[in-house]
């Protein structure tokens, strides 16, 4: 039943127009945010843990920006199979390139850092599109119907997926062949695989793999991200300039600073674009020992 409601979703998204897409889209958004009130309640804590001076009303208007975002997401996701380089001309364009490109050049492998801002399906996609396919790492989802028919989409230009229950051989395989690997890296994550790490002045466990791949391997590490740029009516895939590495000797101490390092960056651009990142996930569930929950029961 999953997995005929998805297909279902995708043919009908993917036959309309854009347009129409992305405001029936926009139309699932706004109810999911009326009826999904954990959900809701979730986006409005971090807000606050966020934005503390920021008054309720304007948290509130980040929430629903987000929700509209997340409703074009899923019909940019649905309209992906029909894009060319030709009909996206008009629809996205690159800030930045010359920093991948850069990166790319040196031969060692790219770890792209990004996180669940913006539009993060179509960024590898469109990517994959313009001739630079790429890895993912990504989380597998429960229905393995539907996980098979989403990798479908996301690969149709040659991109790769590497799932994360078994993703540490083929990541580090990828950088000897001087590939290219993007990790969505702000989701709350549990120790030893996570490490406390300063995000919004709140302590967040986050994900170290990348930082410690990138010291193994000598990748060059940059974010890049594909954001709604309001004024021009399109989306953006914007790169960074590469990130130094902290590389003292320490592996510990180098893997929690370059982990800071890193999402600080990624905090960069959700304070850019706050109504583009997605607040409903409890980022900060993860506590240091000894400090209470910042989430109600």
């Amino acid at each position: 039943m999953e997995y005929a409601v998805v297909w279902l979703l995708v043919k009908l998204l993917g036959a309309l127009p854009r347009s129409w897409a992305r405001a029936l889209g926009a139309g699932v958004g706004a109810a999911a945010l009326s009826l999904l009130g954990r959900l809701r309640q979730a986006g409005l804590r971090n807000l606050e843990l966020a934005f503390p001076d920021k008054k309720p009303d304007e948290r509130e208007i980040i929430l629903r920006g987000l929700f509209r975002n997340l409703g074009w997401l899923l019909a940019e996701f649905c309209q992906m199979p029909r894009y060319t380089q030709a009909n996206t001309a008009n629809l996205v364009r690159y800030e930045g390139l010359e920093h991948y490109l850069a990166a790319k050049a040196k031969g060692k492998g790219v770890l792209i850092v990004t996180g669940h801002l913006g539009a993060w399906e179509l960024s590898s996609y469109y990517h994959s599109l313009m001739g630079y396919p790429m890895s993912m790492v990504i989380r597998r989802l429960d229905n393995a119907r539907v996980d098979r028919l989403v990798n479908h989409i996301r690969c149709l230009h040659g991109n790769r997926v590497l799932h994360k229950d078994d993703f540490a051989r083929g990541l580090l395989g990828a950088m000897r062949q001087g590939e290219t690997v993007g990790i969505l890296m702000d989701t709350n994550m549990t120790p030893p695989q996570g490490v406390f790490v300063p995000f919004f002045a709140h302590q967040a466990c986050t994900a170290s793999g990348l930082a410690r791949v990138a010291l193994k391997t000598g990748a060059a590490v940059l974010p890049g991200f594909m954001l709604w740029e309001e004024r021009e009516q399109k989306y953006v895939l914007h790169f960074g300039p590469e990130i130094e590495l902290i590389a003292t000797g320490d592996d510990e101490r180098d893997a929690t600073e370059n982990t800071a390092r890193f999402t600080a960056v990624i905090e960069s651009y959700i304070r850019r674009y706050p109504d583009q990142w997605l607040w409903v996930h409890r980022r900060w569930k993860t506590r240091p020992e000894g400090e209470p929950t910042l989430y109600p029961r």
